[in-house]
């Protein structure tokens, strides 16, 4: 058998591929990657059988070169990773097996205002408001808000933590729309001080097939952030919880009706708890998040599940819908090191000895 997995050299990707070779079905496929290559340590570190070097999916030459590539290869299946490289092929597909959402709700996922444009009348998501460079430095503004604010980056498709930051008065709030002059378009939205979540969906024509949700508790070289957000979870844990679950599926759930759409394909929605503990939508990510692997680690293996679906294969995933983590499980990554997933966590004292 032969996969691809587009944007290969980037981490979500590499542990797509990772969590499909510990798969006792698809551990002696042929896997084949193709990036833009910008990330070198993907391109030479030889986890792929091959790599190819595409241009971005906005590049006129992106069609003709990937149908080339499939064309040459041949592969049973594709798993299409980048958001942006998702919405392109929900809404021009390629004559391969391959599982994305719907075209119409990736427009709308894909969107970080139109998503809290959408539920704004609901309780799903935090109290929020645009604000574009302009409105920042309009000494009449009035802000629906109260400080501390969470501020970041409104952009379709933007990941690890991208202009984020606590602010704690205009002062701040200024100084931080000044120094990120690459971004026009910012969103603000009231602090939640709760755990961070992030639930992680597989559908088929409507179903849910498969379900998990993680709790990031670090993040990797946060002291470089000044959010303390990376994008990439140093430590976290695998957790069940029916309300977290149940907010999460209702956004999902709105965003299909608003869309016309029956949803397919995985989706992964990112969730704050607010000062009452209770998980609000921050965003809805039509990718995998880095950590995936680490599920595959704890018995979980959604990758593997993904690309059994998009290969026309359901029937063969195990009947559970979600399972039940050990209480005291922590997965646990770092820069240049193997991700390691630990069942029954238990903090040593000092003298002790692991």
């Amino acid at each position: 058998m032969k996969i691809v997995i587009t944007g290969a050299c980037a981490v979500s990707a590499r542990n797509v591929l990772r969590s499909l070779k510990m798969s006792e079905i698809f551990k002696d496929a042929i896997f084949i990657g193709w990036d833009m290559c910008s990330i070198l340590y993907g391109v030479y570190s030889k986890a792929f059988d091959k790599m190819y070097k595409v241009p971005a999916v906005t590049d006129p030459q992106y069609r003709s070169i990937v149908s080339d590539i499939l064309e040459r290869e041949k592969p049973d299946a594709v798993m299409v990773i980048p958001e942006v490289e998702v919405l392109y092929w929900a809404k021009n597909p390629f004559d391969v097996p391959h599982l994305v959402p719907p075209a119409d709700f990736c427009e709308l996922a894909i969107s970080k205002r139109k998503i809290f444009n959408l539920l704004k009348d609901t309780e799903l998501i935090p109290l929020s408001v645009d604000l574009s460079r302009d409105d920042a430095f309009n000494e009449k503004i009035n802000l629906p808000l109260d400080f501390p604010m969470w501020i970041r980056d409104a952009s379709a498709g933007t990941a690890s933590g991208k202009g984020s930051f606590m602010a704690h008065d205009m002062t701040e709030l200024k100084a931080w729309v000044n120094i990120n002059s690459g971004i026009d378009n910012f969103q603000l939205s009231e602090y939640c001080p709760g755990g961070n979540y992030g639930v992680l969906c597989l559908f088929q024509e409507g179903r849910l097939l498969k379900v998990a949700i993680a709790e990031r508790i670090e993040y990797i070289m946060a002291k470089v952030a000044v959010s303390g957000i990376t994008g990439n979870t140093s430590k976290g844990r695998f957790l069940n919880d029916d309300s977290i679950k149940k907010n999460a599926l209702d956004a999902i759930e709105r965003v299909c009706q608003a869309s016309n759409t029956i949803m397919n394909g995985l989706v992964v929605v990112d969730m704050k708890a607010d000062k009452k503990g209770v998980a609000k939508v921050t965003e809805i990510n039509i990718r995998y998040v880095a950590y995936n692997c680490c599920l595959a680690s704890a018995g979980f293996n959604l990758a593997e599940y993904h690309l059994l679906t998009a290969l026309g294969r359901s029937a063969e995933l195990s009947p559970e819908q979600e399972i039940i983590f050990p209480k005291n499980n922590l997965f646990l990554r770092d820069v240049d090191a193997l991700p390691i997933y630990i069942e029954d966590y238990q903090p040593l004292e000092i003298g002790e000895c692991y």
